[in-house]
This record gives structure tokens, sequence and C-alpha cells, in this order.
């Protein structure tokens, strides 16, 4: 496994208030794969992680903002939640094009907790089967996206998880996907 993703170059893109965990996991996954990941962000500088929303984690140092780089320059996209950072993310228009321009590449995009809401904001889930965080669902809905709740829903190049319980098999789900685009 530590080669299957060799020569792939994957965009985690996250801001402040991004939850830890759903940063460092797939990143820690897709690096043990044999991927290679970047940290893309709406500035320059050091992203604030949250534990729960509420307590302060570690801060991550920012690879490339996303107004330097375009979907040519990776494999796929990783969106990681937490209330705050998909918050700020879906508010930029750089951000929010670049999801779009992954999603209508065909290139996966895995979306876990609240990550989605980009993609809602990017007007991708139209007749999409998805799952995300409970609180988030009607936006999915109301932006015609189907829900389901499990760990993880594969529809196409989406690859969406519900939260951090589930990144065991989103990051496995991720990884597949990347592998076999």
């Amino acid at each position: 496994m530590a080669e299957e993703l060799s020569g792939r170059k994957v965009a985690v893109l996250a801001t402040h208030g991004v939850e830890q965990v759903e940063l460092t996991g797939p990143r820690e996954a897709i690096e043990q794969a044999g991927g290679q990941v970047e940290l893309v962000s709406l500035q320059a500088g050091q992203i604030q992680a949250m534990n729960g929303d509420i307590d302060k984690g570690e801060t991550f140092p920012v690879d490339r903002e996303v107004d330097q780089v375009s979907v040519r320059d990776y494999d796929a996209l990783v969106l990681p939640g937490g209330t705050i950072n998909p918050d700020q993310l879906r508010r930029n228009g750089t951000a929010v094009s670049f999801v779009r321009d992954f999603v209508s590449a065909g290139k996966p995009v895995g979306a876990v907790c609240h990550g989605p809401w980009t993609l809602v904001e990017a007007d991708v889930v139209r007749g999409r089967q998805l799952t995300s965080f409970p609180s988030i669902r009607t936006d999915i809905r109301n932006a015609g996206g189907e829900v389901t709740d499990q760990q993880v829903v594969i529809d196409d190049n989406l690859v969406t998880s519900r939260n951090p319980d589930d990144l065991p098999a989103f990051q496995d789900a991720v990884i597949k996907a990347i592998a076999s685009s």
C-alpha cells in the first residue's frame, strides 16, 4: 500500500477552523499510500485547526494559496470539515471555483463532515448522492443532492463521509478513488 499513490499529488483545501483530525487523518493516509499532499488555503502562513469546533488544536503551514493553484496541479482534492472551515471557504469565490473545477474535471473529490458545504456552494451536488454531518443535509437537499446516511457514499468522482468516526472508511475510499483515476 505504500506505493499505491506514488506520483499522485493531492490538494487538501482548508483554512482556519478546520477540524484537525479531518485534516491530519486523510493527509497521513494519503502520504502513507505514497501520495504527495499540499495544504492549499486562502492565504499564506499557517492555519489554526480546531478540535470539536471549540478547542484550539495545532497550527499547520500552508503550502500554497488557492489563488495560485489550478486543478491541473493535482490529481485529487480533499475537503475536510469543521463548521468554521467550510463556511469560510464557501464565501471565497476562488476556493469555490477551484472545487467546481475539480468536480467538472472528473478528478476525485473527497469531502467529510461539513466539507460538502463547499460542494453545495460550487453548485455540483444536483442529482448526486452524498452524505454529510446531519446539520448540513438540508442544504444538500436544497441544492438538488440526495442524502444517504452511510459511513461513505461514492457517486462517480465524489466521495463523502459523515464525521470523524467514519475517517478510516473515508480514507480508504479516497485512496481507492485516487488510485483508480
